[in-house]
C-alpha cells in the first residue's frame, strides 16, 4: 500500500480589530502574521498596509549606559507599484524620508521605556502597500505603539499619534497625501492618555492660537484611538517579562556624596563655559576614581553615577533655586550675534551665534535641473528643489572622531531647518533656481538646529533670494517636579540644560506665525499649560532675536543674486516648439549650448531657463531660442551668418537648425554672376522676409534691407 503524507489545515486563529478613524477604517490584524516577534500587529488603514513588529533581545546589552532603542521604517517600492532604481533594482539603505520616520516614531516611544532597562529593542514598521488617501507614517506610529504594548516588553503605553493640515482655515484630522500638498500646516501629535508627548510640524506661518488648537484637537483624536487600542491589549496583550535593572546603588550615591558634597557639585556646574564646567567634572571624577579604585563594581558605574548627580544637582538648582548654570535669568537668551558675507566667493553666507553656539550657513544658486530627484513611495514629490543640510563636526563640541557622514540626528535637523524655511521661499516662477543651503557648526552647545533656521534665513537674503519674510527658531527647556504644578520653563536652554532637563521644544516661525515645532521630552508628556506657555515663550524670544539681532545684520533680501551665482532668464515657448529647440537627438539645444556656454532647461510646458555667468552670451542664447521657435514674418529684419553657398543663391543660419535662402537675384543692387563676388562663408548679414514664393517658401533679401538699398 502507497505511504501519503498528509497536512493539517491551518486554523485561523487570528482577531482582527476595527475602528472608524477620520472617516476611514482602521483595521489592526493580531495573530495573523509574524508570531515569533514579541508583538506584531498587521495594520490596516484604507488600503495602506504596513507590518509592525517589537522585539528585544532576552538579556542587556552589556558595557553600555543607554537604552539600545532601534526603530525602522521600511519603505518597499512595490507599496506604490515600483521597481526601485538603481543596478540592483532593490531597496538599498533607507532614504531620508524613511530616518525622519523613523525619528519621528522614537521620540514619542522612547521615553515610555524603564530608564534602567538595557536590552536591545526594535520597532520594525515595513510599508506594503500605500494608500494615498492614508498616510503610512500615520499607521507605523500607531503600529509601533500597539505592537509593543501587547508584547511582553515593558512599556508604560500605548500611545496614539494623529495628524493634522488646515485648508482655508480649516482643520483636517489624517489629511490625505493630495491634501497635503495645498495644506497650510502638516502637523504630527504623539499623546498618551492624559498629556502631549511629542509633536512635529511644519506650518505656513500658522497664529500660536491656531496652532495650539490644532494640537489639541489631534490629542483628543489621539485619546479615542488609545481607548481602542486599551481593549485589544486587555485581550491579546502578554504579561511584562522581568528584566536585570542597570539602576545605581543608592549606597554609591551615598559614599559619593560624602566626598563630593552638594555645595561642590553646585560650584563645578555653575560655570558660564562648557569647557570650564567639563574640566570641573573630570577633577570631580578623578578624586572619585582614586577613592573606589579598590571597588571594580562601582567602578564599573562611575561615570553614570556622576552622571544622575550632576542632573539631581542642576534640576534642582533651577527648579528650586530659579539659578541656571551659567548665571542667566529664566527667560534670557544667551549673548546673540549675526553677520553675513562670512565666506568670499559663495553666493551666499550668514553666521549667527548664541552664547558657545555658532552656525554658518552657505547659499549655493544652481538651474532647476540640479533640483533634487527624490524616489519614493509619495506620488506628489518626485523632487526637491530648496535643500538644507546639516554638518555636526566633532570639534563642535571638543571632541575628536572620524567623520561617518550625516547620521540621523544631522538628517533630522537639517530637515527642521529645511521645514522652517520653506514657506517664506519664493516660487519657481517668481526666482527659478534650485537652492542649497548648508549649515555647518563652528561651535555647540545647544539647539545648533534653530540656530540653523536663522544663519540659513540671513544666508539666504545674502544670496539674493526674495524669501518673504525672515525666520528666526528658538528652544525652551522644562525641569519638572513630582507633581505636573511643579515645573520650570527656560528659554533658550543650553546643552547641560538640554541633557539634564526634561523637554526641548524647539519653535521657528517668522513675526507673523510658527513655521516649523519639533517637540522632544524626556518624561511622560506635558501638560496643556507647559505647552501653552513653552509656545509662548518662543514667540517672544524669536521676536527678540528678529528685530535686534538678525535685522540689524541684513534687514531684506539683496536686490540682485552675488556675481559669482549663475543667472537665469526665464522665458515661454509653445510647447509645441520645445522638439525644435531640442532638435534631432538634442543637436540644435547643444549647438545653443556650444556656442555660448550657458545652460538651458526646457520642461514640458514650455518653460525656457537659460543659465549663466555672461549676460551677453545669455541674451544671445535667448535670442537664438525666439529665432527658432517664431515663424518668418514678412517685412521683419532678421541677422545671420552665411553657412553655405550655391550657383543660386546662399543660405544663411538665423539660430542652429533655423535656416533660410536668399536668390543669387536678391544678394546685391547690381546683377552678379557669382554668388561668392559678393559673400563669402561666415559672413554676418541681415536680410528681410519677403513672405512666401509660388512654391510655398519663405523668401530673403540682402538688398532690399533699407540701408542696403
Amino acid at each position: 500500500m502507497e505511504n501519503k503524507t498528509f497536512s493539517t489545515p491551518l486554523v485561523n486563529d487570528y482577531k482582527t480589530y476595527t475602528m472608524d478613524l477620520a472617516g476611514r477604517t482602521l483595521s489592526i490584524d493580531i495573530g495573523r502574521v509574524g508570531k515569533q516577534a514579541n508583538g506584531c500587529a498587521f495594520m490596516h488603514y484604507g488600503d495602506t498596509t504596513l507590518l509592525c513588529t517589537a522585539t528585544a533581545s532576552s538579556k542587556p546589552r552589556e558595557g553600555i549606559d543607554f537604552f539600545p532603542l532601534s526603530v525602522e521604517y521600511e519603505e518597499k517600492m512595490y507599496a506604490a507599484g515600483k521597481i526601485p532604481g538603481g543596478f540592483n533594482k532593490r531597496e538599498g539603505k533607507a532614504s531620508e524620508h524613511a530616518i525622519l520616520t523613523s525619528r519621528v516614531i522614537d521620540r514619542p516611544m522612547r521615553p515610555l521605556f524603564p530608564k534602567d532597562y538595557r536590552n536591545d529593542v526594535t520597532l520594525n514598521n515595513m510599508v506594503m502597500s500605500v494608500d494615498p488617501n492614508c498616510n503610512p507614517e500615520v499607521v507605523a506610529m500607531l503600529g509601533s505603539s500597539l505592537a509593543t504594548s501587547i508584547s511582553d516588553i515593558p512599556f508604560d503605553g500605548p500611545i496614539a499619534a494623529t495628524q493634522i493640515g488646515m485648508i482655508d482655515g480649516e482643520l483636517i484630522v489624517n489629511p490625505t497625501l493630495e491634501q497635503n500638498t495645498v495644506s497650510d500646516l502638516m502637523l504630527t501629535v504623539a499623546s498618551t492618555r492624559e498629556k502631549v508627548i511629542m509633536i512635529e510640524a511644519g506650518a505656513n506661518e500658522v497664529p500660536e492660537a491656531k496652532m495650539i488648537e490644532a494640537i489639541y484637537l489631534a490629542h483628543d483624536v489621539n485619546g479615542k484611538i488609545i481607548e481602542f487600542f486599551d481593549g485589544i491589549v486587555a485581550e491579546c496583550g502578554r504579561e511584562k517579562h522581568s528584566y536585570e535593572s542597570c539602576a545605581i546603588p543608592e549606597e554609591l550615591f551615598e559614599e559619593i556624596k560624602k566626598i563630593v558634597p552638594p555645595e561642590k557639585m553646585e560650584e563645578a556646574v555653575f560655570a558660564d563655559e562648557k569647557q570650564i564646567r567639563d574640566e570641573n567634572i573630570r577633577a570631580i571624577t578623578a578624586e572619585l576614581e582614586e577613592a573606589f579604585a579598590e571597588n571594580e563594581e562601582w567602578l564599573a558605574v562611575l561615570d553614570e553615577a556622576i552622571y544622575q548627580y550632576q542632573k539631581k544637582t542642576v534640576r534642582k538648582m533651577i527648579r528650586v533655586d530659579h539659578k541656571r548654570p551659567d548665571g542667566r535669568e529664566i527667560t534670557q537668551i544667551r549673548p546673540l550675534a549675526a553677520e553675513i558675507d562670512v565666506i568670499p566667493r559663495v553666493h551666499g553666507s550668514a553666521m549667527f551665534t548664541r552664547g558657545q553656539t555658532q552656525i554658518c550657513d552657505v547659499v549655493t544658486l544652481a538651474p532647476l535641473s540640479e533640483a533634487q530627484r527624490v524616489d519614493g513611495l509619495d506620488p506628489f514629490i518626485t523632487r526637491k528643489r530648496y535643500m538644507h543640510q546639516y554638518n555636526f563636526p566633532s570639534y563642535s563640541v571638543g571632541e575628536t572622531k572620524p567623520s561617518r557622514g550625516p547620521g540621523r540626528r544631522e538628517i533630522g535637523h537639517g530637515a527642521l531647518a529645511e521645514r522652517a524655511l520653506l514657506p517664506v521661499l519664493p516660487s519657481e516662477e517668481e526666482f527659478p533656481y534650485a537652492i542649497r543651503a548648508v549649515s555647518e557648526t563652528f561651535e555647540s552647545n545647544g539647539s545648533t538646529s534653530q540656530a540653523s533656521a536663522c544663519a540659513s534665513s540671513m544666508a539666504l537674503m545674502a544670496a539674493g533670494v526674495p524669501i518673504k519674510k525672515a525666520v528666526a527658531g528658538i528652544s525652551c527647556g522644562l525641569v519638572t517636579g513630582d507633581t505636573d504644578d511643579e515645573y520650570l520653563v527656560l528659554t533658550d536652554i543650553q546643552g547641560l540644560e538640554d541633557f539634564f532637563g526634561d523637554m526641548d521644544f524647539k519653535v521657528a516661525g517668522t513675526h507673523d506665525g510658527i513655521t516649523a515645532i519639533q517637540m522632544d521630552i524626556k518624561i511622560h508628556g506635558l501638560t496643556r499649560a507647559i505647552v501653552e506657555e513653552a509656545i509662548a515663550r518662543c514667540k517672544d524670544a524669536r521676536e527678540y532675536i528678529l528685530t535686534e539681532v538678525m535685522e540689524k545684520a541684513i534687514a531684506e533680501p539683496r536686490p540682485e543674486v552675488s556675481e559669482f551665482a549663475p543667472k537665469i532668464i526665464q522665458i515661454q515657448i509653445d510647447p509645441e516648439k520645445i522638439g525644435d529647440v531640442v532638435g534631432q537627438r538634442g543637436k540644435t539645444i547643444n549647438e545653443i549650448i556650444d556656442r555660448t556656454g550657458v545652460k538651458i532647461d526646457i520642461d514640458d510646458t514650455g518653460a525656457v531657463s537659460v543659465c549663466g555667468t555672461d549676460q551677453a552670451m545669455m541674451n544671445k542664447a535667448i535670442e537664438y531660442i525666439q529665432t527658432i521657435v517664431s515663424e518668418f514674418e514678412e517685412g521683419k529684419l532678421y541677422t545671420g551668418s552665411v553657412v553655405s553657398i550655391k550657383e543660386f543663391g546662399a543660405f544663411i543660419e538665423f539660430a542652429p537648425g533655423k535656416e533660410g535662402m536668399v536668390h543669387i537675384s536678391k544678394i546685391a543692387q547690381r546683377r552678379i554672376n557669382r554668388v561668392e563676388d559678393v559673400l563669402t562663408l561666415g559672413d554676418v548679414v541681415t536680410v528681410k522676409c519677403l513672405g512666401k514664393d509660388r512654391m510655398g517658401r519663405i523668401s530673403f533679401s540682402i538688398k532690399d534691407v533699407p540701408e542696403n538699398r
